[in-house]
């Protein structure tokens, strides 16, 4: 959850002096679909292996305030990544593009919902102009979903990529986009633009789909995967899903088939932590062993990458990974000839 000092209350609207009811008001603020849900107390003892270091490094400062100064959102903050610390240390920040607040209400998501505002046609320049100033070799771009635009955001997202590329033609480039539910032209049209990972997470198993993900579909997701291939086999498909929510293994072991029935490249296993009371509930804290054998299996089933740990996020260790997918391809192509 973000830190209560990063909310502006109107001066009509003053948050209460008890903590507690403090929480409330800023859920209400972020998330007026699941503020009048049941509580789902938050488990805070947390296993040994649930470890995050905090935000306190000169090069977080800095990351900070480059994010700050050009008026960026970064799902690092607004889904409360526990790696925030780690990764903005070494100035690796995910930056969110189309604002902050998300036209679906997904029950596992820290990002606010409600209506959002208009595009900012300057966002993508001042996107570039943070990977340059960050130095990124790799970057990682991801958005709300935008299911009031036609597109779904599928030109700014193009556009971000073209400014990106313009500013820093040495940097290479991840997106990690929403479904284009119903908007299926919107994947070719950013596909065409050829980032060099087109990322776009399953997150759970489709028995879980009604109630972790109601604004989506397991197949439509799957199908986007499969298109980016269609579109251009060059580009790195990546899909992740979050563990710990009620699925079984032969769940998850079904979705690493259909991943790979799509052509995924890399897939990504990552331990779900619950942001609120009024999120989906953790089932349970996967081990580090079952982790390792989900990796394991994925690899014997042809993944060229595998993440799989309790820390696991999309774009934690991004660029380590996109060097470990090109090299394990190159790998591949020469063991074929």
């Amino acid at each position: 959850m973000a830190n209560l000092i990063d909310i502006t209350f109107p001066e009509t609207e003053q948050p209460s002096a008890d903590p507690i009811a403090q929480k409330k008001e800023l859920i209400q603020l972020r998330h007026p679909d699941k503020a009048h849900k049941p509580d789902n107390p938050v488990q805070r003892k947390k296993p040994d292996w649930i470890r995050a270091k905090a935000p306190t490094s000169d090069g977080y400062k800095n990351t900070h305030n480059i994010m700050r100064n050009l008026n960026l959102t970064t799902v690092c903050e607004e889904a409360a990544c526990p790696n925030i610390g780690e990764c903005w240390s070494k100035k690796h920040a995910t930056m969110m593009i189309m604002g902050g607040t998300c036209t679906r209400a997904c029950s596992f998501c820290n990002i606010a919902t409600g209506k959002p505002d208009a595009l900012d046609k300057f966002e993508p320049q001042r996107v570039a102009i943070a990977v340059m100033e960050l130095g990124l070799k790799h970057v990682v771009i991801t958005s709300v979903d935008r299911d009031d635009l036609e597109d779904g955001g599928a030109e700014h997202f193009v556009k971000t990529i073209s400014r990106i590329r313009a500013m820093a033609p040495d940097t290479t480039i991840e997106i990690l986009t929403p479904d284009f539910r119903r908007k299926e032209e919107s994947i070719d049209t950013v596909a065409k633009a050829r980032p060099d990972v087109f990322n776009h997470n399953l997150e759970t198993v489709p028995r879980l789909y009604p109630k972790i993900r109601p604004g989506a579909r397991y197949f439509a997701s799957l199908r986007l995967l499969q298109r980016v291939k269609e579109v251009d086999p060059t580009i790195f498909t990546k899909s992740g899903i979050m563990v710990g929510l009620g699925e079984t293994k032969e769940e998850v072991l079904q979705v690493m088939d259909d991943m790979r029935a799509a052509n995924v490249d890399f897939l990504t296993i990552g331990q779900y932590l619950q942001p609120t009371v009024k999120h989906a509930a953790v089932d349970r804290f996967v081990t580090p062993e079952e982790f390792e054998t989900y990796a394991t299996i994925a690899r014997a089933k042809g993944f060229l990458l595998v993440s799989s740990t309790p820390m696991t996020r999309s774009s934690y260790h991004a660029d380590d990974d996109f060097n470990a997918l090109r090299a394990n391809r190159e790998a591949q192509f020469k063991a074929a000839e």
